[in-house]
């Protein structure tokens, strides 16, 4: 026992010299657990802890139990971006299959597909600052791209950032731009770790075309596809930015999200709702992890099923 703890002649006790191979990994993973827990655990149970207080972020805050949530219920701003988020959740996921078809396209051996590979992932590499502001422009009534082609048929204006029924869905399409390009980028990489035999046995079987894709190549662009869908939720359920920068909310609230109201609520607004804002969080988290639970249970099972 004594020439277990007795340190070695390199400073280092028995035992931690016994198992340094098992301890090396933990080691490694140490510091980013650290960083997970101070940068993203602790900020959620504080957010979970300041949802049932009533703070304006300067003042001591004042306990009022689930009155903030009670609220929401009434709340017809709150309903509004729960509708809007649905629209994006639903309308997001577009971006999945059309990713896969220009991955698809992108695959294959044809003249000029680096060319075409760069400029379907342009959009990818720009900041959403600037998508917004190129759709903002592309939607603008007076001078914008979206217009002036509606026009050339003879079909009127449209004003689809001021119309309290077009907006979500104007701000949704640019947002699908660059996150289309990602799910492509994800469904390349995929592509390219397809067993090329298992492609070749079943061309050999008959297996072309639709029957090809469905049974042979989807099956083995699972781990992209639950990456894209995970991806695509948490960036449809966290649509700021775009918002921000096309109508800050609105006209007159309509384009409204969880995220952005949250922050109107705990920054925007006078008095600084802060309590308020938190319970908007908390109601977002739930909603996001419930979406990611589900995918990775289902992908739990997928993998227990096939063993």
């Amino acid at each position: 026992m004594a020439d277990t703890m007795m340190p070695n002649s390199d400073g280092a006790p028995g035992w931690i010299r016994r198992n340094r191979q098992a301890l090396a990994p933990f080691l490694f993973l140490l510091p980013g657990v650290l960083f997970f827990l101070f940068y993203v655990i602790f900020p959620i149970l504080q957010s979970f802890n300041l949802s049932f207080y009533r703070w304006d972020g300067l003042g001591e805050p004042v306990y009022i139990g689930a009155e903030n949530y009670i609220e929401l219920l009434d709340d017809r701003a709150f309903e509004v971006s729960i509708w809007n988020n649905l629209k994006w959740l639903l309308m997001y996921l577009l971006a999945i299959p059309a990713g896969l078809a220009i991955a698809l396209f992108l695959n294959q051996n044809v003249v000029g597909i680096r060319l075409y590979k760069s400029l379907f992932f342009f959009p990818f590499v720009i900041s959403q600052v600037v998508v917004g502001l190129v759709f903002s422009w592309f939607y603008d009534p007076t001078f914008g791209l979206l217009n002036q082609i509606l026009g050339f048929f003879g079909l009127g204006t449209l004003n689809v950032l001021g119309d309290p029924n077009l907006v979500t869905y104007g701000i949704i399409l640019a947002g699908l731009w660059p996150q289309t390009a990602y799910c492509m980028i994800l469904y390349l990489t995929g592509l390219n770790a397809v067993d090329p035999e298992q492609v070749e046995a079943a061309r050999l079987d008959g297996a072309k075309g639709f029957k090809m894709l469905w049974y042979v190549i989807i099956p083995q662009l699972r781990p992209a596809t639950f990456i894209a869908f995970v991806v695509t939720i948490i960036g449809a359920l966290r649509s700021f930015d775009l918002i921000s920068i096309m109508t800050n909310g609105g006209p007159f609230g309509s384009s409204r999200v969880l995220s952005f109201y949250m922050f109107e609520k705990a920054l925007s607004e006078y008095g600084f709702r802060m309590g308020y804002g938190a319970a908007i969080a908390v109601v977002l988290f739930l909603i996001m992890l419930l979406f990611i639970a589900y995918f990775l249970w289902s992908m739990y099972e997928e993998e227990k099923g096939g063993r």
